[in-house]
C-alpha cells in the first residue's frame, strides 16, 4: 500500500534522515516513533508522512515533529498524528510553542481537520495545564499505551537487575536455560517465523496484528547496520522456535514493541529468558530505561489487586511484566488541537455511531 502524496512545500525533509535521527538519538524526549525510520516503515503502509524540523536563526536544531496522515472512511478527511512526540525541550516554552506551531501549520497545510500529538510526557499537572495553554485538548482515546512499566537498567551489574525482580521471575529465567532453551538473533530471513508465531499469539490473546508484509518491512528498516536501532530475539528448544520478541533502542531507552509465543512448551518458560536476554543487549548499546510496553491503565493499587483475577485486555500481560521489578508510570496521553471543527464534530459523532476507538496505528 502506497502513502498519500502531499505538497512538494511540506513533503520535502528540511534535513537529511540521518541528521535527523541522531537528534532524535540524542535527545531525552527521543523515542523510535519520531525516528525517519518509522516514518518511512508507515509510509509503506498507507499512511502520509510529513517531516517537520525547526531551527533558530542561528540553525540550531531545536525539535523535529513527524506527522503521521491518514484518512479517515465516511469522507471525513484527514487527521495528523504525531506518536510519542514532538521530539523537543518540554521545559523551554518558547521551544515547544515554535514546534508545535509549525506542526500545526503543517498538517493543516496538508488537509488534516485536526492535529492529534501523544508526547513523551508523563502524565503530571504541569504538562497538561502547558499542553492547555497552546490551545491542545485531552483526548478520550489513545493510540500508544497510556500506562507503562519503566525497567531501571541503570546499575553497577547484572545480578543488580535481577536481584530487583521478583523472585518468580529470577526462577523462571534460570529454568529456561537450564531445561536448554537459547536465544538468538534473528535476521529479516526469519520474517516468516516471527509472523507464524506472531499469529498464533494474536489468535489465542484475542488482538489484531498487521499484514505479514509490514513486519517484514520493519524487520529490514531497523535491524539492518553496523548499530540497528532494533533487535529480534529468537527463543528455540532443540532448533524448534517457541518465542520471539523485537526490541528497540533510542538513546538511554530500549523498548519492547513486539512479542509473540508459540503454543508449544510454555512450561519452559521462553519468554522470560527473552526478555532478560533484551535488558542484557540493552545495557550493552549504553540504555538506562527499558520500556515494556503497555499495561493496564489502572493506578498500581488497583493493578496488584486485581491481577491475579484478571486476564482480559492487557491484564495477562501485567502479571508476566510486574515480574521484572520495574516502575509503573501513566503518559499524559493523546491530545488535539482541531483545524476544522464541524468535520472534528462529525469525526466525533462517526466515532459513537460506529464504536471505533480512535485512530488505528
Amino acid at each position: 500500500m502506497q502513502s498519500e502524496r502531499f505538497p512538494a512545500r511540506t513533503r520535502v525533509q528540511e534535513i537529511a534522515a540521518f541528521e535527523w535521527d541522531a537528534f532524535v538519538r540524542r535527545h531525552p524526549h527521543g523515542h523510535v516513533l519520531q525516528t525517519q525510520r518509522w516514518g518511512r516503515l508507515k509510509g509503506n503502509h498507507g499512511w502520509g508522512v510529513v517531516s517537520v524540523s525547526v531551527h533558530l536563526p542561528q540553525r540550531e536544531l531545536i525539535g523535529v515533529a513527524l506527522l503521521l496522515m491518514r484518512r479517515l472512511p465516511f469522507g471525513l478527511g484527514r487527521v495528523a498524528y504525531v506518536p510519542r512526540g514532538p521530539v523537543v525541550n518540554w521545559d523551554n516554552p518558547d521551544h515547544v510553542q515554535r514546534v508545535l506551531q509549525r506542526a500545526f501549520e503543517a498538517a493543516r497545510a496538508n488537509g488534516a481537520f485536526a492535529l492529534v500529538i501523544e508526547p513523551d510526557l508523563l502524565d503530571t499537572q504541569a504538562d497538561r495545564a502547558q499542553l492547555t495553554r497552546l490551545g491542545f485538548a485531552p483526548l478520550d482515546f489513545h493510540v500508544q499505551p497510556r500506562r507503562t512499566i519503566w525497567v531501571n537498567l541503570d546499575v553497577d551489574e547484572e545480578v543488580d537487575l535481577l536481584a530487583a525482580m521478583k523472585p518468580k521471575t529470577r526462577y523462571n529465567i534460570g529454568l529456561a536455560r537450564r531445561r536448554g532453551v537459547r536465544v538468538r538473533v534473528g535476521t529479516p530471513d526469519d520474517a516468516d517465523l516471527f509472523y507464524a508465531l506472531l499469529k498464533t499469539t494474536a489468535e489465542r490473546d484475542g488482538f489484531t496484528i498487521h499484514p505479514a508484509r509490514y513486519y517484514r518491512d520493519f524487520l529490514e528498516l531497523f535491524t539492518y547496520g553496523e548499530q540497528p536501532p532494533a533487535r529480534l530475539l529468537i527463543a528455540e528448544y532443540q532448533d524448534q522456535p517457541l518465542a520471539a520478541l523485537v526490541v528497540t533502542v533510542v538513546g538511554e531507552r530500549a523498548t519492547y514493541l513486539y512479542g509473540a509465543s508459540s503454543n508449544q512448551h510454555r512450561e519452559l518458560m521462553p519468554t522470560y529468558l527473552l526478555q532478560w536476554e533484551a535488558m542484557r543487549w540493552a545495557r550493552q548499546c549504553g540504555c538506562k530505561t527499558y520500556d515494556l510496553w503497555g499495561v493496564p491503565d489502572e493506578d498500581e493499587q488497583t493493578l496488584e489487586a486485581q491481577f491475579e483475577q484478571r486476564s482480559d485486555g492487557l491484564w495477562g500481560v501485567y502479571r508476566f511484566k510486574r515480574g521484572f521489578g520495574g516502575q509503573v508510570v501513566r503518559h499524559v496521553g493523546a491530545w488535539v488541537r482541531v483545524i476544522a471543527p464541524l468535520r472534528w464534530m462529525l469525526y466525533q459523532l462517526a466515532r459513537k455511531v460506529h464504536r471505533t476507538s480512535g485512530l488505528a496505528a
